[in-house]
């Protein structure tokens, strides 16, 4: 009896459609070993864009939003408006930051895969914790020693 939840494909007695694992005739040709340098630096390349704009984030769109937000509260006179701008903004910008991040980690998958690591999870998640960490560092550093508490100017 196939009790195992891997095999079974979840809580399911039976398998179901389409979550069966995949099973070649034969193993897939290896590329040469220029060919993995080549992907493996293609690898590196992705994963350097998803700490980029995974940074970009933690500071910039955020500022950009408020920018935008200040900008229309200026022009309409309304600082509803600019603040529901600045919000709309920043909704649509760091879901599609998020969405292309998705895309990049899927993409670097495969390509660590051609060039010949067993890869079978992405790097997304731990990018974006590290990028968190870093930018609570740098916020905290600048609030508490270069801002600093209390300071009037």
């Amino acid at each position: 009896m196939r009790s195992d939840p891997s095999d079974t494909g979840g809580l399911f007695v039976g398998r179901r459609p389409g979550t069966a694992p995949t099973r070649f005739r034969k193993l897939p040709k290896r590329g040469g070993d220029l060919r993995q340098r080549f992907d493996g630096s293609i690898a590196g390349t992705l994963l350097a864009a998803m700490i980029v704009l995974s940074l970009l984030c933690w500071g910039p769109i955020p500022l950009a939003c408020l920018w935008i937000g200040s900008q229309v509260d200026y022009l309409s006179g309304s600082v509803s408006f600019g603040i529901l701008i600045a919000f709309v903004g920043l909704f649509v910008f760091l879901f599609g930051a998020l969405a292309i991040l998705r895309r990049l980690d899927e993409a670097w998958i495969l390509v660590r895969r051609a060039a010949g690591h067993d890869q079978r999870t992405g790097v997304l998640g731990r990018v974006f914790a590290t990028t968190a960490v870093i930018c609570a560092l740098i916020f905290t550093f600048w609030f508490l020693i270069i801002n600093g508490p209390g300071n009037g100017g």
